[in-house]
């Protein structure tokens, strides 16, 4: 099962489409370097900006959390968590394998003129049933098996995405993408919310939260919002309590 997703944000050089990395996946055990790479330095997740050392540092993928090593002599990583209350980690200079609890983190590499930053989800986070509790000592806990973070950005995403069902069960409308930007500006923290950005929540959601199956073809976006919905909705993943959430 894939545990890391490396993603770089949006701005110049971000995405394959502007010449930056595509998303790269890692599965558990193995480990990606990054930086500016160089043909005496090659890297896996190439950062394009030129203040930047050409092996900057280290991500190795575990179980459900990763291990970030910083290869500079000099310089401090920082690991943000961008839904949070502000929460960060610094890896220190030559630090080997820092463990970063976030699920969603932003690592922020130093340079002189503007910013240099990447995003790593670690989507196999796992959340003991609230039954649980009531197991006899020695007993074992249930996983849950759509680990999903009330929290986070995402999770709105498919809140609006259910949100015309939930109020019209009789209703076979589903939000696009624009009409789910447009619904979610006015919620606290998404008002920087892209087009881009929900279109990666709903890709992200369909392969790794709800892990909906692939769909090729024209009308791959429409089914795949689709099938987000029916599973959220028949697993009752999202409830009418949840619209509260749009609402700020």
């Amino acid at each position: 099962m894939r545990t890391v997703l490396l993603q770089i944000e949006n701005g110049p050089g971000a995405g394959p489409a502007a010449g930056g990395p595509p998303p790269l996946e890692v599965q558990p055990g193995r480990e990606v370097v990054f930086g500016r790479g160089g043909r005496s330095a090659p890297v896996d997740f190439p950062l394009g900006h030129p203040g930047v050392s050409r092996r900057a540092g280290v991500i190795r993928a575990v179980d459900d959390y990763w291990l970030l090593t910083n290869l500079s002599r000099t310089a401090t990583l920082v690991v943000e968590n961008p839904e949070g209350g502000g929460e960060f980690v610094k890896v220190p200079p030559r630090r080997v394998n820092a463990p970063v609890p976030f699920e969603f983190a932003r690592v922020v590499v130093p340079v002189t003129d503007g910013s240099c930053s990447f995003l790593v989800f670690a989507s196999q986070h796992s959340f003991i049933d609230c039954e649980a509790q009531d197991l006899p000592s020695g007993g074992d806990a249930t996983i849950s098996a759509f680990p999903l973070d009330e929290s986070a950005k995402y999770f709105l995403v498919l809140v609006a995405l259910c949100e015309t069902r939930l109020r019209d069960c009789s209703s076979s409308v589903i939000p696009t993408v624009p009409e789910v930007l447009d619904r979610l500006r006015g919620v606290p923290g998404c008002a920087g919310l892209t087009r881009a950005a929900v279109n990666f929540h709903i890709d992200y959601l369909a392969r790794t939260k709800l892990r909906v199956k692939a769909a090729d073809g024209p009308g791959k976006a429409d089914w795949q919002r689709a099938a987000l919905v029916s599973i959220a909705l028949r697993f009752d993943l999202v409830t009418e309590r949840h619209l509260d959430r749009l609402e700020g």
